[in-house]
């Protein structure tokens, strides 16, 4: 880890909230000591808030997408930063290693740093009722992000004291194995789950169901089935959450911001000054023809023509996530110049890869834009607000749907396939949304793919091909179209792109991760 994102972890818990209206309002910066402050719920939950949003910009801004749907083929992409996650040519200097590798050990050094203020507090004399519940939330975000860590680096650091690290000025921080990476997730997850309150009036706040939720997909990741199928089962049978029967509506608008589907999301809003507080997916995924002088695009990620290949005849959740010819928005009428262009948009938002460009039509590599997170040309033009890059949409990492699906896997387990009742009620309940026929029978490839359509372009495909072990992993890349609809690309995988690399930033900073990994615990 960096000096001096430490020294930034170190003053972190100084910057705290002290009457936000919304959870996610940033913090001011308060001379807050531990003896005139956490005196009040408000106060402990203004810190924990801090966690929800601007610490994860970035990985969700585009490490997220090279990472978690580059890489696994369900996206094409350009530019410069990009294309060694689609050729697998991925290097230790890659920008977003490097800027999701920064945002997951600093949420875990301020949920460190937080938890060791509250502890304090509490044995000041401070009161249990709300600061345990505010430790519990850390233990949640700390779980998640080593959850990350572990996916993506396999054998990585663990840093629970941050600070004291900082102070001692030893940086000689080994890399721990994989398993107890994992291991140390779990647990700290097992601690939010303990502590969580059921249920949270503040729509967005986790709870215990969300660590259960987080726990059962850990618990997929790591085969052990039996205990992901009680976790997805004691979500299941909260009767909590439910599937939203607009599935593309959970993702152009932030109107279903924190929806019944959802167990946990990186929270957004946006301000005069949204720089790193709001979603900055919609440009990155807009096409280009719906620019306007509200909302920027410039279609960084297109989906790929692999994925494209992926949907079912009827699927639903295809225009729910794929703009193609003929896909249409009424609502949105975006304007420019170009007097041809407003006559082509007047009735509303048209898709055209035949019409001219400039005046309407867009031709890009694989004649498709995503349409997940975009909410579209801003609010003058029938969309909601957007302030250039930025909208107040949230991203949802984990949704109900992941939890039945992981539980008929679970269900499933090490065989190949099953017809059990409730895994098929289960597996159902996702497709009969999407508009498909009910399976009598599912086959462990089957359900890949659903994964693979439901999740798509949400940062998830990867660890699933992941999961499957390098010879599996192996074949089904190997087999993925990655080119245009002009040229179809074949690449070569190799086991040491199963993890990426560390950061050489943090290498000639700390030898020690580059030396082999040693145990934990």
């Amino acid at each position: 880890m960096k000096r001096n994102n430490i020294y930034a972890i170190l003053g972190a818990f100084l910057v705290l909230s002290s009457c936000s209206k919304k959870f996610t309002d940033k913090p001011s910066l308060d001379a807050t000591t531990l003896s005139n402050y956490y005196n009040t719920a408000e106060e402990v939950r203004g810190l924990t808030s801090t966690l929800y949003g601007l610490p994860w910009s970035g990985y969700e801004n585009r490490a997220m997408d090279a990472i978690g749907d580059v890489m696994a083929g369900n996206e094409y992409t350009g530019g410069n930063d990009d294309p060694p996650f689609l050729n697998f040519s991925m290097a230790s200097t890659s920008v977003r290693i490097a800027d999701a590798w920064n945002v997951f050990y600093k949420i875990g050094g301020w949920t460190s740093e937080y938890m060791k203020a509250l502890e304090q507090k509490k044995a000041m004399g401070g009161n249990a009722t709300f600061i345990d519940p505010g430790i519990a939330e850390c233990h949640f975000f700390r779980g998640t992000v080593y959850l990350f860590i572990g996916r993506i680096w396999g054998d990585a650091p663990i840093i629970t004291d941050p600070g004291k690290a900082a102070l001692s000025g030893n940086f000689n921080i080994p890399r721990y194995f994989q398993k107890d990476v994992l291991r140390f997730a779990l647990e700290e997850l097992q601690l939010a789950e303990a502590g969580l309150p059921e249920t949270d009036p503040q729509p967005g706040r986790v709870t215990k169901y969300s660590a259960k939720g987080m726990m059962a997909k850990l618990y997929l990741y790591l085969k052990d089935y039996d205990n992901a199928k009680a976790k997805a089962l004691e979500v299941m049978n909260s009767n909590q959450y439910e599937l939203v029967a607009d599935y593309a509506g959970m993702f152009n608008s932030s109107s279903l911001n924190n929806n019944k589907e959802a167990l946990f999301s990186i929270q957004h809003q946006l301000t005069s000054n949204p720089w790193g507080s709001g979603n900055q997916k919609n440009p990155d995924r807009g096409p280009s023809n719906l620019q306007t002088d509200e909302a920027s695009m410039w279609q960084l990620y297109l989906p790929s023509m692999d994925i494209l290949s992926a949907y079912e005849f009827g699927d639903l959740r295809r225009k729910g996530s794929v703009m193609e010819q003929g896909w249409t928005k009424p609502d949105w009428k975006p304007k420019n110049a170009n007097a041809a262009y407003n006559t082509f948009m007047a009735n509303g938002y048209k898709y055209d890869t035949i019409q001219k460009e400039g005046d309407g039509g867009i031709k890009n590599g694989t004649r498709s834009n995503i349409a997940k997170y975009v909410v579209g040309p801003g609010k003058t033009y029938g969309g909601e607000t957007v302030l250039g890059m930025n909208t107040g949409i949230n991203t949802m990492i984990l949704r109900y749907a992941d939890i039945l699906l992981i539980y008929a896997e679970a269900v499933m387990g090490s065989a190949s396939s099953t017809s059990e009742t409730t895994a098929l009620a289960a597996f159902n309940k996702v497709r009969a949304r999407a508009g498909l026929t009910a399976k009598t029978s599912i086959t462990k490839d089957e359900l890949l793919r659903e994964r693979r359509v439901e999740f798509a372009f949400e940062g998830d495909y990867w660890f699933d091909i992941q999961r499957q072990g390098y010879a599996k992993a192996k074949q089904m890349i190997e087999a993925q179209n990655r080119g245009t609809a002009d040229a179809a690309t074949k690449v070569t995988f190799a086991e040491k792109y199963m993890y990426l690399p560390i950061p050489a930033g943090e290498i000639l900073q700390d030898p020690e991760l580059a030396k082999d990994p040693v145990s934990y615990y």
